[in-house]
């Protein structure tokens, strides 16, 4: 089988895959452009792809041979599987635990690096500000005490809420089903979405994303929340309204917000950039050694298994 891989991937992960297909590498992190993907797909019978990479209607009919995506990554809405599907061709992903634990990470340090302001305050320092301690000087806030609230409580979430529980912080959260045994064993509390929003002092999402959650977070949820409140965001882009975001951060509606993801991904909304209320990471999540690892391994067995006639374990089509 031919399969055509269109980033860069661990060393241990091609070597494997090599010794099974018939491999187009693009071996560089930067990335293909749409027209690029289409004249590559062609006579592939397999494709392994970030979910940075479209993989809409267009690709799929280029490719004609294809038979099986491989996303590397547990997220899949970068494919249009229901098309995909129509065509008999097989879509998976890669979950691991490891990327829920460093996602999870993720968004911790970046809530206390809002709180604490440890990157404009680098900046500060950069810019020879600092002119020694004070006081009064740069203020931030301590989490203990403070109440998170998380929308999505799944493996994510659900790492988030153990680590702010270690820091001595409040959680309450909303999510589609509750989790009564997991509320039990943290001592975390169970709210409405509305009650989430307006009673946290940070407020991190963890959805996975679908149309309908398209803009969850705009200007009717900003104006609900505290003005001392610190939005995260580390699901997916469009679940924020930006340039609501944007405005709310500009007029000190809330006092502050991180972000890890963006509406339009790679491009961040042009009002945000030059904000030192807001931080902004370049979709490092489960960017650790361990979950790329872990999802490589589970891209490759599904590739494999598809190969040898098996259902791959993470089909999700």
């Amino acid at each position: 089988m031919k399969l055509l891989i269109t980033s860069n991937i661990p060393e241990k992960i091609y070597d494997e895959l090599n010794k099974n297909f018939e491999i187009t590498y693009h071996d560089s992190n930067m990335p293909l452009k749409k027209e690029e993907i289409i004249e590559k797909i062609k006579g592939q019978d397999a494709l392994l792809c970030p979910l940075s990479d479209k993989i809409d209607k267009d690709v799929i009919d280029a490719g004609s041979d294809l038979k099986i995506i491989a996303n590397y990554g547990a997220g899949f809405d970068n494919i249009d599987i229901n098309y995909a599907r129509e065509k008999n061709i097989v879509v998976t992903n890669a979950p691991a635990p490891a990327s829920a634990v460093s996602t999870a990470e993720l968004a911790f340090g970046l809530m206390l690096a809002a709180a604490r302001k440890i990157v404009s305050g680098d900046k500060v320092t950069r810019r020879g500000e600092f002119y020694g301690w004070r006081p009064t000087f740069y203020l931030g806030s301590q989490l203990k005490g403070k109440t998170l609230g998380i929308i999505g409580l799944g493996n994510i979430g659900k790492n988030l809420a153990k680590r702010a529980r270690a820091f001595e912080m409040n959680v309450i959260y909303y999510s589609r089903t509750r989790k009564e045994d997991f509320e039990s064993e943290y001592n975390i509390e169970y709210r409405t979405k509305d009650d989430v929003i307006k009673n946290s002092d940070f407020l991190s999402l963890h959805t996975a994303y679908v149309p309908e959650l398209h803009h969850m977070i705009s200007k009717n949820e900003l104006a609900m929340m505290k003005k001392s409140a610190i939005l995260i965001n580390a699901s997916r882009g469009p679940v924020v309204d930006e340039d609501a975001l944007a405005d709310a951060l500009i007029e000190g509606k809330i006092a502050g917000a991180a972000l890890d993801v963006y509406e339009e991904e790679p491009k961040v909304n042009e009002k945000l950039i030059d904000l030192d209320n807001v931080i902004l990471a370049p979709h490092l999540g489960n960017a650790t050694f361990e979950a790329r690892l872990e999802m490589g391994e589970n891209a490759k067995d599904n590739l494999i298994d598809f190969k040898n006639g098996k259902t791959p374990k993470n089909k999700v089509n």
